[in-house]
């Protein structure tokens, strides 16, 4: 049945009504909750942007110090582990340090062998008044020797070994043609890289080839620019040059503060 409408009224107007939203803001305590927590990650990202700052600073004099000390051309990379930082700064000490240097020059007169990359790691590191030193409690470094650098020193052409320790050395003689030795690679004492057990694997022995070879082998071939108080503990060839592994304690790096064997 037809009802009635008053004037100015619809029949959806009460529906409508009932579902309107009314917003309200949210209660006290929920506002104050977001206010600390967003507080909190204001002080957080702060005091890493601050530990950051701190950080960058203690590698840049870290690798000012190790430049200064190796004559590197290029100050070298260096990356300070943990957190934070400034904590450790405050007790005197950083925890581990890592550190990649290029071309290291090589020392001395006898026998001079370049280092081509050097990485080093440094438990303990603690730095000077003066950038120009750093001392760390211990430490573990690779220096890797690329066979160009080492065939040069030489005067033979070295490469990797048919097995695993070993190295080729090779003789070109213009006349008599090529000879080849395989020789044993050993860590000896002085920071010396050793060659034994010297077998031929190709050409003849001739006179003039033996006596080049004696002069490249007979003698270790001494690092001379290692940081002090790093030990050779180990030599590794691989497909492109020799892996010498290094350990030591109580390590400092200052200028000239380098091996000299």
């Amino acid at each position: 049945m037809y009802q009635h409408q008053p004037d100015g009224a619809f029949v959806s107007e009460s529906t409508y009504g009932d579902a309107a939203v009314h917003a309200s803001p949210p209660p006290l305590w929920k506002r104050r909750r977001f206010i600390v927590a967003a507080s909190l990650v204001a002080a957080l990202v702060g005091a890493v942007v601050v530990d950051r700052t701190a950080a960058a600073d203690a590698e840049s004099r870290t690798a000012e110090a190790f430049q200064e000390g190796m004559g590197t051309s290029d100050q070298p990379s260096v990356h300070v582990s943990g957190f934070s930082v400034l904590t450790q700064l405050a007790q005197g000490s950083l925890r581990h340090v890592e550190i990649t240097a290029h071309d290291i020059p090589a020392r001395g007169t006898t026998r001079p062998l370049p280092v081509t990359k050097l990485t080093v790691g440094l438990d303990g590191l603690k730095t000077s008044g003066s950038a120009k030193e750093a001392h760390a409690r211990s430490v573990q470094a690779t220096a890797f020797l690329s066979y160009d650098d080492l065939s040069g020193v030489l005067g033979v052409r070295i490469s990797q070994g048919d097995e695993p320790g070993r190295v080729d050395a090779t003789a070109d003689l213009p006349l008599a043609g090529d000879v080849t030795v395989s020789a044993a690679v050993s860590a000896t004492s002085g920071n010396r890289i050793a060659f034994s057990d010297i077998r031929v694997t190709r050409g003849e022995l001739i006179p003039p080839a033996k006596a080049l070879l004696d002069t490249a082998l007979s003698r270790p071939v001494p690092l001379q620019n290692i940081p002090e108080g790093l030990h050779l503990r180990s030599v590794t060839p691989t497909e492109s040059g020799i892996d010498a592994r290094f350990t030591g304690t109580s390590v400092t790096f200052r200028p000239s503060a380098s091996s000299a064997a």
